[in-house]
């Protein structure tokens, strides 16, 4: 199993996917792969525009990408896809899209059979058991949030450390806490702007500028860097 899971697709100032696009293009490998896109997080401006997007990202490093609303079975497309790629947005309107086009057991097998997954923000949420460390609104019912259940914690994207100055409500942590009062048996990875996970099987090592910050009931949240082990994550 190879996942290339990414906490957003862009930093601030910089191009959409610019920051990622080195990684997305060493993790895809050298001969030229045409990924299934799935836009299904994208809510607010058409699934033509995203893949559009992200096609341009992805020829501009030597691959290339077709959207999964393109195909009359979506599920056949995912059996013959060269790799997945899952893009950000809506996590809620992901799974359920993923939901009502039955995508869950397919995606699963094709990639826990040697597929190469990518996701960003929504796309790596979708990796987890649950979907329920999001950020995004519940602006629809994703018909229960089980996910993919490619890994065995869950991730929280876009973490940060503080809440803008003048807010006064509860931190990523506070929420963070909330959730592992009611899920005491599973690690939350509070993986910060800039950052990824790369899982090859059974290793898994984190690439990018910030440490990671681990969550996991009855323990202090605690800082891990970049040369740390973060195997023990996936036996989780």
């Amino acid at each position: 199993m190879q996942l290339l899971l990414i906490s957003n697709s862009t930093m601030a100032g910089e191009a959409y996917l610019d920051y990622p696009k080195n990684n997305i293009k060493e993790f895809l490998g050298n001969k030229k792969i045409k990924a299934l896109f799935i836009p299904y997080a994208g809510v607010s401006f058409s699934w033509d525009d995203y893949e559009e997007k992200v096609k341009n990202r992805f020829n501009e490093i030597g691959h290339d990408i077709v959207s999964i609303h393109h195909f009359d079975d979506p599920i056949s497309a995912v059996d013959e896809a060269e790799a997945i790629v899952v893009g950000g947005g809506n996590t809620w309107n992901l799974l359920r899209k993923i939901h009502d086009n039955k995508l869950t057991e397919p995606i699963r097998n094709k990639v826990m059979a040697g597929t190469k997954y990518i996701g960003w923000s929504a796309g790596s949420n979708l990796a987890c058991p649950t979907i329920k460390t999001t950020n995004d609104m519940p602006i629809i019912d994703p018909l229960g949030f089980d996910a993919l259940n490619l890994i065995p914690f869950q991730i929280n994207p876009h973490y940060l450390d503080k809440n803008p100055d003048g807010h006064g409500g509860e931190t990523r942590e506070d929420r963070i806490i909330e959730f592992m009062e009611l899920n005491r048996d599973i690690y939350v990875a509070g993986l910060r702007e800039g950052c990824m996970f790369v899982v090859n099987d059974n290793k898994m090592k984190m690439l990018g500028i910030h440490p990671l910050r681990l969550f996991h009931y009855g323990k202090e949240p605690r800082e891990i860097q970049q040369n740390d082990d973060f195997s023990f994550l996936l036996k989780a």
